[in-house]
């Protein structure tokens, strides 16, 4: 078996996050090659020297240039804020090294037309972390819908919503800074990637994008709280998606309904573990919608768990993403999503702020 050495770029949250799924994905899944935790690096040596001891790499550093190009770290997983994204990518590619990136893919749509170009001038495999997407649940709702349970799809209502910044007297910090970090940025690219993975390309819209609490303790807020879009899906379905860090009550609340021609079905990831599916099926008496509990028979579930109803978290869908990168590696060949994914959900980001600029409908491929 072929070992890949890991090496991650920032040890934080998200870093944490792909470290363990790197440390357990070969022990859930039959791999053809087998992950090594390689190096971490940090924005101090101190910190690197906390990760590589915490999460159980060989190595450390806090610059991110020592790791990427280091000839003992075979592909790179970026777990930075956004505005570094571009710079680690590009040199990465320079190396032929594989590359994984979090979302958003770059700052900009600049940043991510920059990165796919220097992954398809380098031939490299490449990934975009949306990670909710993978879970059972919605793997099996992709099914539903591409199998045509529910009919023909006529509409779409996503959201991603959370309350962390709900509180006006909470300081912002770093999340209060710079668009890549506002709502569109931070929580919208997970409800769009959906709305294309499960419905389809969106073709025009019209947003709205606001700043609810523009003054906070840690001082002046500089982007965006919450935001809605209404859209037309290429296909024709209509869609409407909200998104907002000020969703007082919302702790997890990536959540979407699905309407077709013969059935409907609702998810919400604080129940991540079922869907709600209604068929046009029966005499209409004994119609409604019914919870299906997640188990071994729906998409990666059983190598975590033999038993039906036990459930899946938050980390395991972080391991599926770490068994796709690690399968396209071996197989050399790219896995979605990928950096064309990433810079399609920018396209839609950049359309939406235009948008609400101009408050008119815009069309996605003008971006």
């Amino acid at each position: 078996m072929k070992d890949i050495r890991i090496g991650i770029v920032g040890g934080g949250y998200m870093g944490k996050a792909h470290a363990v799924a790197y440390a357990a994905v070969a022990s859930v899944f039959n791999l053809k090659v087998r992950p090594v935790l390689e190096m971490v690096c940090g924005s101090s040596q101190a910190s690197a020297e906390k990760y590589r001891s915490s999460y159980g790499f060989s190595r450390a550093t806090s610059d991110w240039r020592v790791l990427v190009t280091d000839p003992q770290v075979d592909a790179v997983v970026i777990a930075t804020p956004q505005k570094f994204h571009r710079a680690i990518a590009e040199t990465a590619f320079k190396f032929g090294k594989p590359v994984f990136c979090e979302k958003p893919l770059g700052a900009s749509l600049e940043d991510s037309r920059a990165m796919l170009l220097a992954a398809s001038t380098a031939g490299a495999i490449n990934m975009v972390g949306f990670n909710y997407i993978r879970t059972p649940a919605s793997q099996y709702v992709r099914k539903l819908v591409s199998n045509n349970r529910i009919g023909d799809v006529t509409w779409f209502r996503g959201e991603h919503t959370e309350d962390f910044l709900a509180d006006p007297m909470s300081p912002a910090k770093w999340r209060g800074r710079g668009l890549a970090n506002g709502t569109m940025g931070d929580l919208a690219p997970h409800m769009i990637n959906a709305a294309r993975r499960l419905v389809g390309p969106i073709e025009k819209l019209i947003a709205s994008i606001e700043t609810v609490h523009c003054e906070r303790p840690s001082g002046k807020v500089d982007n965006d709280d919450q935001a809605q879009i209404m859209c037309r899906f290429k296909n024709g379905a209509q869609g409407h998606l909200f998104f907002s860090r000020v969703a007082t009550g919302r702790k997890m609340g990536y959540a979407y309904e699905i309407h077709g021609t013969r059935g409907a079905i609702r998810f919400d990831q604080e129940d991540q573990n079922s869907i709600d599916l209604y068929l046009m099926e029966g005499p209409e008496s004994e119609r409604g919608f019914r919870k299906i509990l997640t188990g071994p028979s729906h998409p990666d579930y059983l190598p975590f768990c033999q038993g039906p109803g036990h459930g899946t978290g938050y980390q395991d869908q972080i391991i599926i993403e770490a068994r796709d990168f690690l399968r396209a590696i071996e197989a050399k060949t790219n896995i979605w999503p990928t950096f064309q994914e990433g810079m399609e959900v920018n396209q839609i980001i950049e359309a939406a702020r235009d948008s609400s600029f101009k408050r008119a409908w815009v069309h996605v491929c003008d971006y």
